[in-house]
């Protein structure tokens, strides 16, 4: 069984930075495929914010993140980090890892229901 433990939320002032962490652990030590955010802010769905495959190391994000959030990985912890700058209160929401065990086609990396493992979430605040 595979588990997502996310770390790094917080609260922060617009204009700052924070790093979320995400580990996963399991006793067999499965390769997850695709690991990647997404966030959920009161009152609106889960969506998605980033993502990067093991494979080809692909990346990819939701337009508002570009430029000020960048995804990152180490396969041999199967952990994924977020490093988020220039936050503004827009990006408070709370913060959920997200995993794969096998690939996903591009056109599935953004959907949520297209990922098998989902961490328990850490909450981000962007006070204006």
């Amino acid at each position: 069984q595979v588990q997502l433990v996310e770390s790094g939320g917080g609260l922060v002032q617009a204009g700052g930075s924070l790093r979320l962490s995400c580990a996963a652990s399991d006793r067999t030590s499965t390769t997850l495929n695709t690991m990647g955010w997404f966030r959920q802010a009161p009152g609106k769905e889960r969506e998605f914010v980033a993502v990067v495959r093991s494979g080809d190391g692909n990346r990819y994000y939701r337009d508002s993140v570009k430029g000020r959030f960048t995804i990152s990985r180490d396969n041999a912890k199967n952990s994924v980090y977020l490093q988020m700058d220039s936050l503004n209160p827009e990006d408070t929401a709370v913060y959920y890892c997200a995993a794969n065990r096998n690939g996903l086609i591009t056109s599935s990396l953004r959907t949520a229901e297209s990922y098998g493992y989902w961490g328990q979430g850490t909450q981000v605040t962007v006070s204006s």
